[in-house]
């Protein structure tokens, strides 16, 4: 069973900057795609941002200049640091997890970001 933990939501200005983290545990997790997906009022969930094991990522283009996804595999932890925010990114912000891009088998319950024109 594969676990995922985000942390790092909140209220920021437009302009701010917020990091947001994921703390993964279970089998093979270290070996997983790691993703952030975003979810706002009454849109689809899309991707954010995600990363392979070996460092290799891909952004949406929204965000793209202004996210930055990383990961420590020691730390079975996934970042995502967000800058320039505008109020169009806010949404609740999830972790996912998978064995290939863009097909999460594990979700985290979600963060709230918040931002204020």
């Amino acid at each position: 069973q594969v676990q995922l933990v985000e942390s790092g939501g909140g209220l920021v200005q437009a302009g701010g900057s917020l990091r947001l983290s994921c703390a993964a545990s279970g089998n093979f997790v270290s070996m997983f795609v790691m993703g952030w997906y975003r979810q706002a009022p009454g849109k689809q969930r899309e991707l954010v941002a995600d990363i392979t094991r070996g460092g290799i990522t891909n952004y949406a283009d929204s965000v793209k200049g202004r996210f930055t996804i990383s990961r420590d595999n020691a730390k079975n932890t996934v970042y995502l640091q967000m800058n320039s925010l505008t109020p169009t990114d806010a949404a609740v912000y999830y972790c996912s997890a998978g064995a290939v891009p863009g097909s999460p088998a594990y979700w985290g319950q979600g963060t709230q970001v918040t931002v204020s024109s």
